[in-house]
């Protein structure tokens, strides 16, 4: 390339030359005509310096223009799209289970905690990225408990179901108690009960899209409605309400920002008064098949 340039340049400034020696011979010499001449020879660039910018083609066939390297910044994170595609083929929209499909996609099941044992959350990570990860992670690890024991009628048929430590993430080995209770529940984000499963028929539905960083908090907030408003599990009016045990056994973590209600009435579709009667559902640990 270095050459041809050197050649191109010899070839421009030559031909120009000869243009000037032309105009000598056949005219009279001016001083407009040198000085265009001599323009034409300070002009001449380098060949490298007037090729386009390379067009790059995008996935779908069409030609974008090319930009500069940039730093990955999902590189820091971890993205779940292989457990979605798991929950697609094998959870319900109303969160029903299918662990025969699940037992069948056995290896697809491991892959994706495997991929999650080889990128654990560190410093790097924003509080989103390590709330979708624990997130999943416990939702998997659930599934996999299941799994492990299948068939089964419930969690309960497992001996110390939450205590079992089978995975190992990064360096160390988790159980399901220690992932909720010393990791997700220290995050103080108390919609993680409605997202978090214990593969039950009383829990939160199991959702059938892995939760992401970048709408971590619209899912939570959407997770939270679905189960208040199921009556399945909640039965709310304005002076009486008849809760899921979660309420129960975790209430310290709905009473950060002021009562119960309070945090109740930021997600239910009926404004519940502060002196409603309060009585709690039986919990039913039937699996969520």
């Amino acid at each position: 390339m270095k050459y041809l340039n050197l050649i191109t340049l010899l070839f421009l400034i030559t031909s120009c030359s000869g243009t000037k020696r032309v105009v000598q011979a056949t005219s009279k010499e001016t001083p407009e005509t040198i000085k265009t001449l001599d323009s034409i020879s300070e002009n001449v660039k380098p060949i490298e310096d007037t090729i386009p910018e390379p067009i790059v083609v995008a996935e779908n066939g069409q030609p974008t223009e090319s930009k500069p390297e940039i730093e990955n910044e999902i590189s820091k994170s971890f993205n779940h799209y292989s457990w979605t595609d798991l929950l697609q083929k094998h959870v319900s929209h109303q969160g029903n289970v299918n662990y025969k499909g699940f037992k069948a996609d056995r290896k697809a099941v491991l892959n994706y905690i495997t991929n999650l044992s080889e990128n654990t959350p560190n410093d790097s990570w924003t509080k989103e990225d390590k709330l979708a990860y624990w997130i999943n992670a416990y939702n998997v690890l659930t599934v996999d408990l299941i799994l492990r024991h299948y068939p089964i009628e419930s969690i309960k048929d497992i001996k110390k179901p939450w205590d079992q430590r089978y995975w190992k993430l990064g360096d160390k080995w988790y159980n399901l108690n220690e992932i909720e209770h010393q990791i997700l529940r220290k995050m103080n984000e108390p919609r993680i009960h409605f997202a978090i499963v214990c593969a039950s028929f009383s829990c939160p539905k199991l959702q059938n899209k892995a939760f992401e960083a970048t709408n971590l908090y619209g899912q939570l907030t959407n997770a939270t409605k679905s189960f208040l408003s199921d009556s399945k599990r909640n039965s709310i009016s304005e002076n009486k309400i008849e809760l899921s045990k979660i309420f129960q056994w975790f209430s310290q973590d709905f009473n950060q920002n002021g009562s119960l209600i309070d945090f109740l009435n930021l997600y239910s579709d009926v404004k519940i008064s502060e002196k409603a009667k309060k009585n709690f559902k039986n919990y039913d640990w039937t699996l969520n098949e």
